[in-house]
This record gives C-alpha cells, sequence and structure tokens, in this order.
C-alpha cells in the first residue's frame, strides 16, 4: 500500500490534521514506534498481583500481555502469545497459577515466561521430536522490562526505555507520590470501549478546559471551576501533565450563573450532601487532580478518591 503523506494546515503545530487519528500507516507505526518503542506502558497496579502466581492479562497497544508475580517476589511481564503459532498463553482476564500452558500445542511456560516444555519434545516410541540442537531459552515469548513505582507495574519492549525516576521526571513523580503515599485496594474497576483512535482520549484528559463546563457534577458542587485556584503543568517532553484546582469553600462563586451556562443547574442537587465531605489528607490544599503519563495512564484523584485508568490501543480498535 503506498502511504499517503498527511498535510498540515498552516504553520506551527497548533492545527493538527485529522488524517494523524484516521491513516492506518500512522497507526501501524504507533504500535512500532510508541508501544512497543522505548516508552514506559502501565500495566496494572503491583496490588493486583499481590503473591506469587498472581497474575493479570492486558495489551501494550495491540499487543497482548500477561503480568505475572513469581516466587521471589517479582514482577515479570512477557506477550501473551506462544512464541510456537501464537496462541494465548493466558486465557483469562485474571488468576492464580503455577504455570501457564498453551491450549494449541501444549507447550508450557513458567511464571517468568520462559518455555519449560514441549509435547512429546523426545517424539512418540522413539520417533519424531524435536532436534538435539533445540535450545527451548530461543523460543519463548518476547518479554517485557519491568519497573514499579509507587504501586504502578510499567512495562517496556525497549530496553532502551531510562529508568522510571527519569522517564517520569521529578515533578510528576512528586504528584504520584502525594496520591498513592499509602496502600491501595481495588475496590471496583470497569473496561469502556471507545470507537476512537487512541490520541482522543488521551488528550482529552489534557484538557481542563471541558470539564469545568461539560461535567455537570463538578460544576454544581464546585469540586472544578475555572474560577478557582489551580494550574495546569506539562512536563518537559510533552508527554507528561498534571492539571489541578482547589476549593474555595469560603468564598462565594456566581460567575458561571452570571455566564448562564448549562454548567450551574439550579435543579442538579444531592439529597445527600456528606457525600462530597472529605478529611484533609494533603496540605497542599489541591482537591482534584488529574495525572497523565504518556502513552496511556491517568491517575485521578477527586477530594480523597483516587482513580486509575489504562487508555489505550486495543486489538478491536480502528484507526
Amino acid at each position: 500500500m503506498q502511504e499517503q503523506a498527511i498535510h498540515w494546515h498552516g504553520p506551527g503545530l497548533t492545527r493538527v490534521p485529522y488524517d494523524l487519528y484516521t491513516d492506518p500507516a500512522t497507526a501501524q507505526q504507533e504500535q512500532e514506534r510508541i508501544y512497543r518503542g522505548a516508552t514506559s506502558n502501565y500495566l496494572c497496579l503491583d496490588a493486583e498481583v499481590p503473591e506469587a502466581g498472581s497474575y493479570r492479562t492486558t495489551h501494550v497497544g495491540d499487543t497482548p500481555v500477561v503480568v505475572v508475580k513469581d516466587a521471589d517476589g517479582e514482577v515479570y511481564a512477557f506477550e501473551n502469545r506462544c512464541a510456537h503459532r501464537g496462541a494465548l498463553i493466558a486465557l483469562e482476564k485474571s488468576g492464580k497459577a503455577e504455570s501457564f500452558q498453551c491450549v494449541y500445542h501444549a507447550r508450557s511456560y513458567n511464571l517468568q515466561g520462559d518455555l519449560t516444555g514441549i509435547a512429546f519434545e523426545k517424539g512418540v516410541k522413539g520417533k519424531g521430536g524435536m532436534p538435539e540442537h533445540f535450545c527451548k531459552e530461543d523460543h519463548g515469548p518476547r518479554k517485557l522490562r519491568i519497573a514499579v513505582y509507587c504501586g504502578l507495574v510499567f512495562g517496556s519492549f525497549s530496553e532502551d526505555v531510562p529508568s522510571i525516576e527519569e522517564y517520569l521526571g521529578d515533578e510528576i513523580c512528586a504528584r504520584i507520590e502525594r496520591v498513592l503515599h499509602k496502600p491501595v485496594e481495588v475496590i471496583g474497576r470497569f473496561t469502556q470501549a471507545l470507537p476512537n483512535n487512541w490520541k482522543l482520549y488521551f488528550e482529552n484528559v489534557k484538557d481542563s478546559y471541558h470539564a469545568s463546563l461539560l461535567h455537570l457534577f463538578f460544576t454544581t458542587f464546585e469540586l472544578n471551576r475555572l474560577s478557582q485556584k489551580g494550574g495546569v503543568i506539562v512536563d518537559e517532553t510533552g508527554g507528561h501533565h498534571v492539571s489541578y484546582s482547589m476549593i474555595d469553600a469560603s468564598a462565594a462563586d456566581s460567575s458561571y450563573k452570571e455566564q448562564g451556562l448549562r454548567s450551574d443547574d439550579a435543579k442538579y442537587r444531592l439529597k445527600d450532601t456528606t457525600v462530597l465531605e472529605g478529611f484533609k489528607e494533603y496540605d497542599d490544599g489541591i482537591t482534584l487532580q488529574i495525572l497523565s503519563v504518556f502513552p496511556g495512564f491517568i491517575l485521578q484523584q477527586i477530594q480523597n478518591c483516587p482513580a486509575v485508568r489504562r487508555a489505550a490501543q486495543g486489538p478491536s480498535a480502528r484507526s
């Protein structure tokens, strides 16, 4: 297929061509250069693989991945495809296992992704089997380089990715630490499939402007308003960001009502306002923080409620 040039309209980078969200060649390059390149991809929480044999399956871009904790207490991750014919190794979203076995040809793998067994490796009744020079170490799935930071498990297919601290930078590290400063427990999760290019959602979390206009709950109860104190921090690479705001309960704010915005709806009220009550957990006064790490990690703090999101261009997505 002949590649088509993508034309930028006008000088600068402020008007992004729509083709960057729909061009198949661009999507393929993103899989190779971003997801399988020198980036740290969020995989799961360390709390989701709490003990030896605990595993979760996920994706890095369109590549299926198994994340598992071994008996040595370390977290490992490898491509969730048998190196023989590409069948899935782990079929469930999560579970506990002593080892993995591909259902197609029964090849076995340990918790670090090493090939450990081949059905009828020596043949049947002295016939067939693998050649003498066959080396199991050369026939395992691709492994990811793992880094765990504040209970967040990141993985990369590249050996050129910097340390997780360097990748995140001092500002992002500090902002992660302020939210994940104590052990976490997963109390729920859900998956939402969005029929769009992955960049749209990742750009959306950096757009603090829409939240103060669109999200009725935020604005009606003044969890996030443009008139509040706050700010946006973008790291020097342009890939990571933090946006934050602070509630000032002592200051009356009529600016949204004066604008006649939908965001100030007098009909929208809570029967029990105690759900909005929080307690002082941080000394900086920040009550809402949205943090993103390129290419697909989002950490959200609203009052005392944290949430972790993983945004990715999965195998079912279409560019």
